[in-house]
């Protein structure tokens, strides 16, 4: 960037600079040399037409000697700064007075009174007199309706240019002022753009590296300092994506590695007769059960997988949630039994018709009823409630058991999350039961919550929208 954008600004800067004076010295200095031969030429010929009326008008009556008019040719030529000619109508000169000391011909060679077409004045050497460019206007000296002769006006055209240079001083030196001011800008984007872009490229530079700990310094409140900050919060979400990753893998690692090294260890006895025939069955039995906890952590990782990947469609249908409720709850009545568990439901007198997938919140409700026997003591009950509330049911799934301590309820819902008390209850959960029952629920658009008090019970509640 630095051999590209920066350079960039800068001959952009440099060439602004070259263009803008050479827009003033050409562009700019014709126009102003062009307004002045306007003007002047205005001037002249007004003045040529006041001379040959007020003055030149009375040689030609013999009211004016030509010592006179000679005398007011010369102090016109002193007032305009100009050569003056005095020829009659075929072109010869009368009288004349020349400001640079240019000796006025005899006659004026192919002289033509009309030469400047429907323009007042003329420029150019006219007709090779002189040595330089003038200024010509002409004015006809009329006598009693007859064109007796013509004063010629020659004002040299290096006066207009000086006069222009004059002008355009403070035009230069403001350009100038306004060049160098405009330095300002330069030194703005530096710091302002630049030095923050530079920045933003070093960061994604290091995020391209793997280092994602790498931070931006947001010091402005603007689109860069957004930028930044917008960069620093993606590296972070990245940084934690990573970890989590990390994490990801090494209890799925765990997950599998610890019933794949018991169903080994136990297969590899029986093959080598370690474990006699008659012992074969009991640890049989236990490859049986590691082999069914692989089968429900792929399971939940497979459900947790369509989550992730956006693939989860929901086949939504009309259904009885009470329903689904006494079906669920009477394939836990051997689990129950065993425990001296009762499950206790408070129902709703008519049918609650719901809409949503029946198959997962089917594994919303069994989740959430097993987790709730699994941490229930004997003889304990666990209690499953519907409520209405406006547009939604509400249902609640509450136990007696050991309840989640205060510190580790935000953590539940957290993929292969166990917490200390549940360790020792049941070997076979994957830590993967409640981020599954939440990714269902919120992919309905809809709500779950819990309530626990430990070594009092834990209740969890999450709703469905009615049928339409």
């Amino acid at each position: 960037m630095k051999s590209t954008l920066y350079f960039k600004f800068i001959f952009i800067y440099i060439a602004f600079g070259f263009l803008s004076f050479f827009t003033i010295s050409l562009l700019t200095s014709q126009l102003v040399l062009n307004e002045l031969e306007k003007n002047t030429s205005s001037d002249l010929y007004k003045e040529a037409n006041l001379v040959a009326a007020e003055y030149l008008t009375s040689y030609f009556t013999e009211d004016a000697s030509a010592y006179a008019v000679h005398n007011q040719l010369n102090a016109m030529e002193l007032y305009l700064d100009a050569s003056l000619w005095f020829v009659d109508s075929e072109g010869k000169m009368i009288s004349s007075a020349s400001v640079d000391g240019t000796a006025a011909p005899p006659e004026i060679e192919n002289f033509n009174p009309v030469e400047s077409g429907s323009e007042q004045y003329q420029v150019g050497n006219y007709h090779g007199y002189f040595s330089e460019d003038v200024i010509t206007v002409m004015a006809p000296v009329t006598q009693q309706f007859s064109t007796k002769g013509y004063i010629l006006i020659h004002k040299p055209l290096s006066n207009l240019e000086a006069a222009r240079d004059t002008l355009l001083l403070p035009v230069y030196i403001t350009g100038l002022v306004i060049y160098l001011l405009s330095f300002l800008i330069l030194l703005a984007f530096h710091f302002m753009i630049y030095v923050p872009l530079r920045r933003i490229t070093e960061a994604a530079t290091q995020y391209a590296s793997g280092n994602l700990t790498y931070e931006i310094p947001v010091s402005t409140h603007d689109e860069m300092g957004y930028l930044s900050a917008s960069l620093n919060y993606m590296a972070a979400q990245l940084q934690d994506m990573e970890d989590y990753q990390k994490k990801f893998i090494a209890n799925v690692s765990h997950d599998f590695r610890s019933p794949l090294t018991s169903i080994k260890g136990y297969v590899e006895a029986i093959a080598d007769g370690t474990i006699p025939p008659e012992m074969q069955g009991k640890y049989l039995s236990i490859i049986l059960f590691e082999t069914e906890r692989l089968t429900d952590l792929t399971k939940d990782l497979l459900t947790l997988n369509e989550f992730d990947t956006k693939e989860l469609l929901l086949d939504k249908t009309e259904f009885d949630m009470q329903e689904m409720i006494k079906n669920t709850a009477a394939s836990f009545e051997g689990t129950c039994t065993s425990k001296k568990i009762s499950i206790e439901l408070l129902l709703l007198p008519e049918p609650v018709m719901v809409y949503a997938d029946r198959r997962k919140i089917q594994q919303v409700l069994y989740n959430l009823m097993d987790n709730a026997i699994k941490f229930s003591g004997n003889e304990s009950a666990v209690t499953v409630e519907v409520v209405e509330r406006g547009d939604k049911y509400s249902i609640s799934v509450k136990d007696e058991g050991i309840g989640i301590p205060k510190k580790e309820r935000n953590k539940i819902w957290e993929r292969f999350y166990k917490s200390d008390l549940s360790r020792g209850k049941d070997k076979k959960g994957t830590g993967l039961g409640l981020s599954i029952v939440k990714e269902i629920v919120q992919a309905h658009d809809e709500y779950i919550n819990v309530v626990s008090t430990e070594g009092v019970g834990t209740e969890f509640t999450f709703s469905l929208s009615k049928k339409s």
